[in-house]
């Protein structure tokens, strides 16, 4: 069965603390603890060089056991909670998805 990684990319609203941010992904982190299949969780600050982030200035990638892991995250109520938290202070995001 082929797991599945989710990628986002997060532009965070101009105001938003480096503090708020890193409190995001530690509580981004801390759904490893509370949803099951959801094996790996990185993330952090654009880092290249080459510029092609178009305006995105954060990122992350999870790594879900399967596919219906990651369907069983998307409405768990860890992850609408953080989604809640984080939400108000993006002003663009994009979600991708894909199995490995």
């Amino acid at each position: 069965m082929a797991k599945v990684k989710h990628i986002v990319l997060l532009e965070f609203k101009t105001g938003t603390s480096g503090e708020q941010i890193a409190g995001f992904f530690r509580s981004l982190a801390g759904l490893r603890r509370e949803v099951p299949g959801l094996e790996d969780f990185a993330g952090g600050p654009y880092s290249s060089p080459e510029g092609l982030n178009q305006g995105y200035t954060h990122g992350f990638v999870m790594t879900f056991a399967d596919a219906a892991a990651r369907d069983r995250y998307l409405p768990h109520p860890a992850h609408e909670r953080v989604k809640g938290e984080i939400v108000p202070h993006v002003e663009a995001i994009v979600a991708f998805d894909f199995e490995v």
